[in-house]
Protein backbone atom coordinates (compact mmCIF):
# COMPACT_ATOMS: atom_id res chain seq x y z
CA UNK A 1 0.00 0.00 0.00
CA UNK A 2 3.06 2.66 0.68
CA UNK A 3 3.85 2.02 -2.95
CA UNK A 4 0.94 3.25 -4.28
CA UNK A 5 0.04 6.80 -4.38
CA UNK A 6 -3.33 7.74 -3.16
CA UNK A 7 -5.30 10.42 -6.10
CA UNK A 8 -7.71 11.45 -3.22
CA UNK A 9 -5.02 13.19 -1.43
CA UNK A 10 -3.93 15.88 -4.23
CA UNK A 11 -7.68 16.26 -5.01
CA UNK A 12 -8.45 16.80 -1.24
CA UNK A 13 -5.17 19.40 -1.00
CA UNK A 14 -5.46 21.27 -3.95
CA UNK A 15 -9.47 21.14 -3.61
CA UNK A 16 -9.44 22.78 0.26
CA UNK A 17 -6.77 25.29 -0.42
CA UNK A 18 -7.78 26.88 -3.38
CA UNK A 19 -11.60 27.00 -2.37
CA UNK A 20 -10.71 28.82 0.50
CA UNK A 21 -8.23 30.77 -1.26
CA UNK A 22 -11.46 31.70 -3.38
CA UNK A 23 -12.23 34.36 -1.17
CA UNK A 24 -8.92 36.60 -0.71
CA UNK A 25 -8.14 36.40 -4.86
CA UNK A 26 -12.20 37.73 -5.64
CA UNK A 27 -11.63 40.58 -2.56
CA UNK A 28 -11.77 43.68 -3.97
CA UNK A 29 -12.59 42.34 -7.58
CA UNK A 30 -16.67 41.84 -7.99
CA UNK A 31 -17.18 45.67 -8.25
CA UNK A 32 -20.02 44.95 -5.21
CA UNK A 33 -19.35 46.49 -2.19
CA UNK A 34 -20.96 44.37 -0.13
CA UNK A 35 -19.76 41.51 -1.18
CA UNK A 36 -16.07 42.93 -1.26
CA UNK A 37 -16.25 43.88 2.24
CA UNK A 38 -17.36 40.56 2.97
CA UNK A 39 -15.09 38.82 1.22
CA UNK A 40 -12.32 41.00 3.14
CA UNK A 41 -13.70 40.07 6.03
CA UNK A 42 -13.59 36.21 5.99
CA UNK A 43 -10.52 36.48 3.68
CA UNK A 44 -7.74 36.07 6.43
CA UNK A 45 -9.33 33.15 8.55
CA UNK A 46 -10.09 31.61 5.34
CA UNK A 47 -6.00 32.01 4.09
CA UNK A 48 -5.44 30.03 7.57
CA UNK A 49 -7.96 27.19 6.65
CA UNK A 50 -6.13 26.78 3.47
CA UNK A 51 -3.13 25.96 4.67
CA UNK A 52 -4.54 23.01 6.11
CA UNK A 53 -5.40 21.71 3.09
CA UNK A 54 -2.79 19.38 3.06
CA UNK A 55 -3.42 17.98 6.39
CA UNK A 56 -7.29 17.30 4.95
CA UNK A 57 -5.64 15.31 1.98
CA UNK A 58 -3.82 13.10 4.47
CA UNK A 59 -6.90 12.93 6.93
CA UNK A 60 -8.90 11.32 4.01
CA UNK A 61 -6.34 9.51 2.62
CA UNK A 62 -5.99 7.70 6.09
CA UNK A 63 -9.50 6.97 6.89
CA UNK A 64 -10.77 5.79 3.29
CA UNK A 65 -7.38 4.42 1.80
CA UNK A 66 -5.01 3.02 4.28
CA UNK A 67 -7.26 1.33 6.35
CA UNK A 68 -8.75 1.24 10.23
CA UNK A 69 -6.56 1.96 12.89
CA UNK A 70 -4.50 4.12 10.21
CA UNK A 71 -5.19 7.75 11.38
CA UNK A 72 -4.74 7.07 15.25
CA UNK A 73 -1.42 5.62 14.48
CA UNK A 74 -0.36 8.30 12.23
CA UNK A 75 -0.68 11.26 14.71
CA UNK A 76 0.52 9.40 17.50
CA UNK A 77 3.53 9.61 15.35
CA UNK A 78 3.51 13.42 15.62
CA UNK A 79 3.76 13.11 19.34
CA UNK A 80 7.58 12.61 20.43
CA UNK A 81 10.05 15.45 20.50
CA UNK A 82 13.73 13.10 20.82
CA UNK A 83 14.47 14.19 17.73
CA UNK A 84 18.14 13.87 18.57
CA UNK A 85 20.56 17.02 19.07
CA UNK A 86 21.92 16.31 14.81
CA UNK A 87 18.17 17.08 13.88
CA UNK A 88 17.77 19.75 16.18
CA UNK A 89 20.88 21.54 15.62
CA UNK A 90 20.68 20.96 12.05
CA UNK A 91 17.04 23.01 11.92
CA UNK A 92 18.08 26.17 13.76
CA UNK A 93 21.57 26.13 11.89
CA UNK A 94 21.07 25.54 8.49
CA UNK A 95 17.90 27.29 7.69
CA UNK A 96 18.70 30.15 10.49
CA UNK A 97 22.55 30.34 8.54
CA UNK A 98 20.54 30.66 5.03
CA UNK A 99 18.19 33.60 5.85
CA UNK A 100 21.04 34.96 7.47
CA UNK A 101 23.46 35.07 4.41
CA UNK A 102 20.86 36.09 2.15
CA UNK A 103 20.00 38.67 4.30
CA UNK A 104 23.32 40.35 5.13
CA UNK A 105 25.32 39.35 1.88
CA UNK A 106 23.45 42.11 0.05
CA UNK A 107 25.24 44.76 1.52
CA UNK A 108 28.72 44.37 0.66
CA UNK A 109 27.51 45.07 -2.90
CA UNK A 110 25.55 48.04 -1.87
CA UNK A 111 21.59 46.80 -1.01
CA UNK A 112 20.73 48.46 1.65
CA UNK A 113 19.77 46.32 5.20
CA UNK A 114 15.74 45.82 4.81
CA UNK A 115 14.00 46.63 8.80
CA UNK A 116 13.19 43.44 10.35
CA UNK A 117 9.67 42.33 10.80
CA UNK A 118 9.31 41.28 14.39
CA UNK A 119 9.29 44.09 16.36
CA UNK A 120 11.67 42.28 18.51
CA UNK A 121 14.57 39.45 18.96
CA UNK A 122 11.64 38.31 22.13
CA UNK A 123 9.05 37.65 19.61
CA UNK A 124 10.92 35.42 18.13
CA UNK A 125 9.97 32.10 20.00
CA UNK A 126 6.12 33.25 19.76
CA UNK A 127 6.21 33.65 16.03
CA UNK A 128 7.95 30.38 15.43
CA UNK A 129 5.31 28.61 18.00
CA UNK A 130 2.25 30.28 15.77
CA UNK A 131 4.35 29.70 12.28
CA UNK A 132 4.16 25.68 13.67
CA UNK A 133 0.55 25.39 14.01
CA UNK A 134 -0.98 27.76 12.06
CA UNK A 135 1.67 29.70 9.77
CA UNK A 136 2.78 26.88 7.48
CA UNK A 137 4.03 23.84 9.84
CA UNK A 138 1.28 22.46 9.29
CA UNK A 139 1.62 21.81 6.12
CA UNK A 140 3.54 19.22 6.88
CA UNK A 141 1.24 16.99 8.38
CA UNK A 142 0.60 15.73 4.70
CA UNK A 143 3.32 16.71 2.59
CA UNK A 144 6.69 15.79 4.24
CA UNK A 145 4.61 13.52 6.89
CA UNK A 146 2.00 11.64 4.53
CA UNK A 147 2.84 11.58 0.97
CA UNK A 148 6.54 11.82 1.04
CA UNK A 149 6.88 8.55 1.72
CA UNK A 150 4.70 7.21 -0.98
CA UNK A 151 6.56 9.26 -3.49
CA UNK A 152 9.80 7.89 -2.21
CA UNK A 153 9.17 4.45 -2.17
CA UNK A 154 7.25 4.64 -5.52
CA UNK A 155 9.82 6.70 -7.23
CA UNK A 156 13.20 6.90 -4.89
CA UNK A 157 14.75 9.51 -2.82
CA UNK A 158 15.44 12.30 -5.43
CA UNK A 159 12.47 11.88 -7.48
CA UNK A 160 10.26 11.61 -4.94
CA UNK A 161 11.50 14.82 -3.47
CA UNK A 162 11.91 16.77 -7.06
CA UNK A 163 8.04 15.43 -7.43
CA UNK A 164 6.61 17.18 -4.38
CA UNK A 165 8.55 19.67 -4.32
CA UNK A 166 7.46 21.15 -7.87
CA UNK A 167 3.90 19.68 -6.95
CA UNK A 168 4.37 22.10 -3.46
CA UNK A 169 5.23 25.20 -5.77
CA UNK A 170 2.08 24.91 -7.62
CA UNK A 171 -0.26 24.37 -4.71
CA UNK A 172 0.85 28.04 -3.76
CA UNK A 173 0.42 29.59 -7.45
CA UNK A 174 -2.92 31.49 -6.28
CA UNK A 175 -1.09 33.63 -3.92
CA UNK A 176 0.51 35.34 -6.62
CA UNK A 177 -2.88 36.78 -7.77
CA UNK A 178 -3.84 38.08 -4.10
CA UNK A 179 -3.69 41.00 -2.90
CA UNK A 180 -1.29 41.73 0.36
CA UNK A 181 0.66 38.29 -0.23
CA UNK A 182 4.29 37.98 0.12
CA UNK A 183 4.51 36.10 -3.14
CA UNK A 184 3.80 39.12 -5.06
CA UNK A 185 6.88 40.11 -5.10
CA UNK A 186 8.43 36.88 -5.55
CA UNK A 187 10.13 35.13 -8.64
CA UNK A 188 8.24 31.87 -9.14
CA UNK A 189 11.01 29.85 -10.67
CA UNK A 190 13.36 30.86 -7.58
CA UNK A 191 10.35 30.02 -5.16
CA UNK A 192 10.02 26.00 -6.79
CA UNK A 193 13.81 26.40 -6.34
CA UNK A 194 13.52 26.68 -2.71
CA UNK A 195 10.65 24.42 -2.38
CA UNK A 196 12.55 21.77 -4.33
CA UNK A 197 15.49 22.45 -1.67
CA UNK A 198 13.25 22.79 1.15
CA UNK A 199 12.05 19.19 0.05
CA UNK A 200 14.70 17.62 -0.10
CA UNK A 201 15.74 19.32 3.53
CA UNK A 202 12.75 18.79 5.14
CA UNK A 203 12.61 14.80 4.33
CA UNK A 204 16.23 14.74 5.61
CA UNK A 205 15.79 16.21 8.78
CA UNK A 206 12.48 13.51 9.50
CA UNK A 207 15.02 10.80 9.02
CA UNK A 208 17.49 12.29 10.72
CA UNK A 209 15.09 12.99 13.59
CA UNK A 210 14.78 9.20 14.23
CA UNK A 211 11.40 9.15 11.52
CA UNK A 212 9.45 11.19 13.81
CA UNK A 213 7.16 13.69 12.01
CA UNK A 214 7.02 16.64 14.14
CA UNK A 215 10.48 17.44 13.26
CA UNK A 216 9.28 18.35 9.91
CA UNK A 217 6.95 21.37 10.77
CA UNK A 218 9.12 22.68 13.31
CA UNK A 219 11.67 22.81 10.34
CA UNK A 220 9.04 24.16 8.13
CA UNK A 221 7.89 26.78 11.31
CA UNK A 222 11.86 27.77 11.63
CA UNK A 223 11.85 28.64 8.52
CA UNK A 224 8.65 31.28 8.23
CA UNK A 225 9.89 32.46 11.65
CA UNK A 226 13.34 33.26 10.68
CA UNK A 227 11.97 34.73 7.37
CA UNK A 228 10.43 37.51 9.87
CA UNK A 229 13.60 37.88 11.41
CA UNK A 230 16.00 37.76 8.66
CA UNK A 231 13.42 39.33 5.85
CA UNK A 232 14.42 38.47 2.17
CA UNK A 233 11.52 40.17 0.71
CA UNK A 234 11.17 43.90 0.16
CA UNK A 235 7.93 45.06 0.11
CA UNK A 236 8.22 47.01 -3.33
CA UNK A 237 7.30 45.15 -6.49
CA UNK A 238 9.66 47.82 -8.62
CA UNK A 239 12.81 46.52 -6.46
CA UNK A 240 15.07 43.93 -7.25
CA UNK A 241 14.54 41.23 -4.71
CA UNK A 242 18.46 39.50 -4.32
CA UNK A 243 17.91 38.46 -0.94
CA UNK A 244 15.17 35.99 -2.21
CA UNK A 245 16.98 34.60 -4.78
CA UNK A 246 20.01 34.09 -2.52
CA UNK A 247 17.70 32.73 0.26
CA UNK A 248 16.26 30.38 -2.49
CA UNK A 249 19.25 29.39 -3.60
CA UNK A 250 20.87 28.53 -0.21
CA UNK A 251 18.03 26.48 0.69
CA UNK A 252 18.11 24.67 -2.45
CA UNK A 253 22.02 23.74 -1.59
CA UNK A 254 21.48 22.47 1.41
CA UNK A 255 18.79 20.36 0.21
CA UNK A 256 21.05 18.96 -2.26
CA UNK A 257 24.24 18.36 -0.06
CA UNK A 258 22.09 16.82 2.92
CA UNK A 259 20.31 14.37 0.49
CA UNK A 260 23.32 13.56 -1.34
CA UNK A 261 24.75 12.69 1.92
CA UNK A 262 22.03 10.67 2.57
CA UNK A 263 22.63 8.43 -0.24
CA UNK A 264 25.50 7.93 0.11
CA UNK A 265 25.55 6.76 3.83
CA UNK A 266 22.68 5.00 2.56
CA UNK A 267 24.95 3.27 -0.21
CA UNK A 268 27.30 2.77 2.44
CA UNK A 269 24.78 0.34 4.60
CA UNK A 270 23.88 -1.49 1.43
CA UNK A 271 27.23 -2.40 0.46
Amino acid sequence: MKTKIPARFFIVTFSWTWFCWLAPMLSGRLGIPAVNSLMAAIGPVLGILASFGPAAGAVVSLLTYDGKGAARKFFKSFLSFNFGWKAWVSIFAIIGGAAFLAWIIPEFFGFARPPKYLPSLAMFPVYFFIMIVAGGGQEEIGWRGYIMTRLENKFGLVFGSLILGAVWAAWHIPLWFMQGTNQIYMNFFAFTIGCIGLSFFFSWIIEASGGRRLSGLIAHGAMNAFMMLFPSIILDAAVPQPRFWLSQIFIFAAGVIVVTTRTINRRGKIS
